[in-house]
């Protein structure tokens, strides 16, 4: 678990972490939108799940010898945010929106990014009016349902009872799990909204906060069955056992909450038209990796100039997932290497002291950390398993 304070400053404690508590009937959700402090839009970099990866391979340094946190992180074969695995895992379902990510294949390690054009910043950063209102409910909604004491509502002193407190979304609590996709071992993290009861360290008691439109119809229920393929994902993928569901009006008043277990999500959905099945999702996910790793360790992929200037390159690939074109993939050359890093102290998409935490060890005879980037082949799509429905989705 780490945390993130007011500052935005990284805290590897639970610091950041709220209890869940009933939402006052009638809820405004608009409460507080004008106080609202936003956290810029920013490159969603792996630098503070490394450094929680870092801190596990210490303690095993320490307590099992030199080199233990080395050989553990060799058995992970995956890296990465939770929202990446999400858009990755969801893709046969997915109709509308395409996904950029960008990829390092290091010592048998898959690590992921999303990768975000100066452009795509600029949209998520000026919402339309009525689209930031709508993604300020969600946060308002956490404040409304969450308390620094368990059980307890606030009662901030000018704030209606349980408030939460005004929102500021530099402020986050993550959990890191570790977890399994068929044969792959993956670390993932993500943010955790609240806890239910008293946190004993497990995820038995971790819960996750969603809002939607009240259902008044039959499209309403079938839209919202649609949702709940991301949020079964969502929380399946750290082990959250529990959703719960704030269903609002337009306006923004909060009209009733409804809890639901993570595991049972599946159930609601099947037999209907347009179900959605979490075995098509995984058996995706074990293809696109198992895949992906294939084709990134591959030896005979062109290389670049040996004996450039400037620190060392690590391989950097590109990965684009679009609906109805499938997955393609291809590697950056030295400038597209030059643009991911961003001025950064970085070896391609990872931060040069974790890159040399990692590499230490290593023999300098490595492919996977040696080569340079490539000079950009074209970008290869990759047939689909003939024995697996992935619903048309090729990688």
């Amino acid at each position: 678990m780490f945390s993130y304070t007011p500052q935005r400053v990284l805290e590897l404690n639970n610091s950041a972490m709220r209890y869940y508590v009933d939402p006052p009937p009638g809820a405004d959700l608009r409460y507080g939108y004008e106080r609202w402090i936003k956290r810029p839009e920013e490159l969603t970099r792996l630098d503070s799940l490394l450094r929680a990866v870092q801190r596990v391979m210490d303690k095993a340094d320490a307590s099992a010898g030199p080199e233990s946190g080395t050989k553990w992180l060799k058995d992970i074969s995956v890296v990465t945010w939770r929202g990446i695995m999400t858009k990755i895992l969801t893709a046969p379902y997915e109709e509308r929106d395409c996904c950029e990510l960008n990829v390092m294949y290091m010592n048998g390690t898959l690590y992921i990014e999303e990768h975000l054009s100066d452009a795509r910043l600029q949209e998520k950063e000026n919402l339309a009016p009525k689209q930031r209102q709508q993604t300020y409910y969600g946060y308002s909604f956490e404040s409304w349902c969450t308390s620094s004491r368990p059980g307890v509502p606030e009662q901030i002193k000018d704030h209606p009872k349980g408030w939460g407190g005004d929102v500021n979304t530099n402020v986050q609590w993550c959990s890191v799990a570790k977890t399994k996709l068929g044969s792959d071992r993956l670390i993932i993290g993500g943010e955790v909204d609240c806890v239910r009861g008293h946190f004993s360290g497990r995820m038995d008691t971790l819960v996750e906060l969603k809002t939607s439109m009240s259902i008044r119809n039959a499209g309403d229920e079938a839209r919202f069955e649609k949702k709940l393929l991301k949020f079964y994902v969502q929380s399946f993928l750290l082990g959250v056992p529990e959703i719960v569901v704030g269903f609002r009006t337009p306006q923004g008043k909060l009209i009733t909450t409804q809890s639901f277990k993570t595991i049972e999500l599946p159930r609601l959905v099947r037999g209907k038209p347009g179900a959605w099945d979490p075995q098509i999702c995984l058996a995706w996910g074990q293809h696109f990796l198992s895949t992906l790793k294939s084709i990134l360790s591959a030896k005979d992929v062109p290389t670049g100039e040996e004996g450039s200037p400037g620190p060392p390159l690590a391989r950097v690939w590109r990965i684009s997932l679009a609906p109805n074109e499938g997955v393609k993939v291809w590697p950056l050359d030295e400038a597209g290497v030059r643009g991911v890093q961003g001025g950064d102290d970085r070896v391609g998409i990872l931060p040069r002291w974790f890159y040399d935490r990692v590499t230490e060890s290593v023999s300098s005879s490595t492919p996977d950390t040696q080569d340079e980037p490539s000079k950009a082949p074209a970008p290869q799509t990759m047939a689909a398993s003939t024995s697996i429905d992935h619903r048309g989705w090729n990688i």
